[in-house]
């Protein structure tokens, strides 16, 4: 047999952002909705410029007989072109049907000509700053920001070039113009170009292009400890959008000579220089000011209570009960709120310990901590400073808790802490320990769009271990084999996690040999850790059947005979992301299921504290299996990911499953007093 095949990662993430074009493109999507999945893939290709790029640009690996940069780019251009398919043979067309005319590509109006003038003087021109290209030009454009070449001729015969901002840090990018029933929808940069003549007076000829330059996003951190580690942080927060340019996209039609002054003057020669659309930055798409509940997903209220809860007493008594299992963002996230807000209230409580990756904007829970602090608990929380692009509002979080009295602690540069868990001690208690653990961040902003489920519980036994890592986590260092730490029921990377899931899949390819009950379930956000993915290799080679849910990166090859021809794997892009990881082991029938922060990547397996851990309540379990079954049947928001990395869409039937809103209805029927809205 040959050597396993793997898929190139960088490859297998466009195949994702394929798959949010697709659903772009999907006429029975809503309108709104389909502009948003426009929005949500040019911003994942923003970041994909920004943190991959410029190590495909380093590294050259070869796949085939090409690199995997030229193959990228390649990829990239082909959904560039349907991108503007999308938007300009169905979007606009739909819109201005609905009294939305779109000046997509076009002039602005004469007939909204003097309104947007008016914008342009009263809102518009104190933020601009022309920077004029010569040798001697000291100007550094801004990260991912649009800017205009504008080339000018000036009497008698002299040739000028400047740079123009276009100020969307400040204004909207769309201006909505209302001229009797219709409603005409201008760029900011159409209306800057139809004013430039204001801006520059005496020109005789001006021409003006679109740019935007993209900069390297990765962080050179060195381990920094002390008092000052978040200052130091800052400063190399702040160098980010000074880093290496890695992509100049330009405006068709922008001449040779003056592209390559833009070149020469900024010092771009080793970016990607790549000609685009006429607009960039179309993840603003998702602003547009189109207000029309009929074009958008129907609400769907988050399911209020628990089965068999009664929340008139207080949560933590519920808590001592049994264990409680939240699904956002289908269940109230007030349950998690709760949870914190009763820990800085209640006299029993005495420390509080947490974790978080990525801070609300106006976080409850922040709230919730600061407020325990004040109240006399003590309280540890531990930010981590590198969640990439919130790493500044992480900061800002961190030193206001800081103030409260709140402990903070940060990771080591070498080890990020991506686990999702809080604990609270009690006094004067036959259970002093609550806590819960997620597969999401503890964000109650994300939490309305991003599906997670996150576990209540007073499981003594596995509370004490998540103490024993908070203490670990206070020495701020690596994991070593001098490290003596048992966990029982966590998996904890650094520790146990990889070698637990080895030993469970070996238990299932023993029972498959055996003749007994053998499967595997997982659901994951990216799968690429080459042993794991050799094991279940050997696992399917053993005949235990194994399905794959993975959101986004899958390295992964199926349905390969004498590979890999017992896994399937699917992919499910709908009006929520799916961002949930569970793992169910059939066990000879009896399940055991795992939910978590990890997902199997190189990063989270050997660069990450991460933490997954084990459903006992068996209702609990049940329910996650089922929601699991219904992800598994759906036919109409998952595709098939085939041996050459394809989404193969599944057949559409009357009978079509969308398993989003499936799981809706299923939550919902287990509160009888809650009335779902479809």
């Amino acid at each position: 047999m040959e050597a396993f095949r793997y898929f190139n990662r960088d490859i297998s993430w466009l195949t994702f952002n394929e798959r949010v074009l697709l659903e772009a493109g999907n006429v029975t999507v809503p309108l709104m909705e389909r502009i948003r999945f426009l929005s949500i893939y040019s911003s994942n290709l923003d970041e994909f410029y920004r943190v991959r790029m410029p190590y495909l640009q380093k590294s050259m690996l070869v796949d085939g007989e090409i690199s995997v940069y030229e193959k990228a780019q390649a990829i990239i251009n082909k959904q560039q072109d349907r991108f503007g398919e999308i938007l300009g043979g169905t979007v606009i067309p739909e819109l201005s049907k609905l009294g939305f005319l779109f000046c997509y590509k076009e002039p602005v109006p004469e007939s909204v000509a003097a309104q947007t003038v008016r914008y342009f003087y009263a809102q518009v021109a104190g933020f601009l700053q022309p920077v004029f290209l010569s040798g001697d030009t000291q100007f550094f454009p801004e990260n991912n920001m649009l800017y205009l070449v504008v080339i000018m001729k000036f009497p008698p015969d002299e040739e000028q070039v400047a740079l123009v901002n276009i100020p969307t840090a400040h204004l909207d990018r769309f201006l909505k113009v209302t001229e009797g029933n219709e409603n005409y929808i201008v760029f900011l940069e159409d209306i800057i170009k139809y004013n430039l003549k204001n801006l520059f007076p005496g020109a005789t000829e001006i021409q003006s292009y679109n740019i935007k330059i993209t900069r390297d996003a990765e962080l050179d951190l060195l381990d920094e400890d002390g008092e000052d580690v978040t200052e130091k942080f800052e400063k190399q927060l702040s160098k980010r959008d000074y880093g290496l340019a890695t992509r100049l996209l330009f405006q068709p039609g922008l001449p040779v000579r003056h592209l390559q002054q833009v070149i020469n003057v900024f010092d771009l020669k080793r970016a990607s220089v790549v000609e685009g659309g006429r607009y960039h930055n179309l993840k603003d798409l998702a602003s547009l000011p189109v207000n029309s509940p009929a074009i958008s997903y129907p609400a769907w209220p988050a399911v209020q209570g628990i089965e068999g809860v009664d929340l008139n007493t207080t949560l933590f008594e519920a808590l001592v009960d049994r264990d409680l299992m939240v699904h956002a963002p289908y269940q109230t996230y007030d349950t998690i709120l709760r949870f914190f807000n009763e820990a800085a209230i209640h006299p029993a409580v005495e420390e509080i310990y947490t974790t978080m990756y990525r801070v609300a904007h106006d976080s409850k829970i922040a709230h919730a901590l600061i407020s325990a602090a004040r109240n006399g608990k003590k309280v540890t929380v531990l930010v981590e400073l590198k969640a990439r692009f919130d790493e500044a509002n992480n900061i800002r979080w961190a030193k206001k808790m800081k103030s409260a009295g709140v402990r903070i602690m940060h990771s080591i540069n070498t080890l990020k802490v991506h686990a999702k868990l809080a604990l609270v001690k009690r006094q004067h208690t036959s259970h002093p320990y609550l806590g819960l653990l997620a597969t999401g961040n503890l964000n109650e902003g994300t939490a309305r769009f991003y599906t997670d489920h996150i576990l209540l519980t007073a499981h003594q036994p596995m509370l004490k271990e998540a103490e024993q890592l908070f203490g670990f986590l206070r020495k701020k260092k690596k994991a070593e084999k001098t490290d003596v730490l048992t966990f029982r029921h966590l998996l904890v990377a650094q520790f146990n996690l990889k070698a637990m899931f080895l030993e469970l899949l070996d238990r299932e390819i023993e029972h498959a040999k055996n003749g007994l009950p053998s499967g595997v379930t997982i659901k994951l956000n990216n799968l690429e850790e080459e042993v794991l993915i050799n094991k279940l290799y050997e696992a399917s080679n053993a005949g235990v059947k194994i399905n794959l849910i993975v959101r986004s990166i899958c390295r992964l090859v199926p349905g390969v005979p004498g590979q890999s021809e017992n896994i399937t794997v699917k992919r499910i892009v709908d009006r929520y992301l799916e961002h949930g990881r569970v793992f169910v082991f059939l066990n000879k029938g009896e399940h055991e299921v795992f939910m978590g922060s990890a997902d199997w990547m190189n990063r989270n397996i050997y660069r990450r504290i991460e933490v997954c851990f084990p459903i006992y309540n068996e209702k609990l379990k049940k329910q996650l299996m089922e929601i699991l079954s219904i992800q598994w049947a759906d036919t109409a928001k998952a595709v098939l990911i085939d041996s050459e990395l394809n989404n193969v869409t599944l057949p559409s039937t009357a009978a079509s499953i969308r398993s989003q809103e499936a799981i809706y209805k299923f939550l919902s029927e287990t509160v009888p007093d809650f009335k779902p809205t479809i």
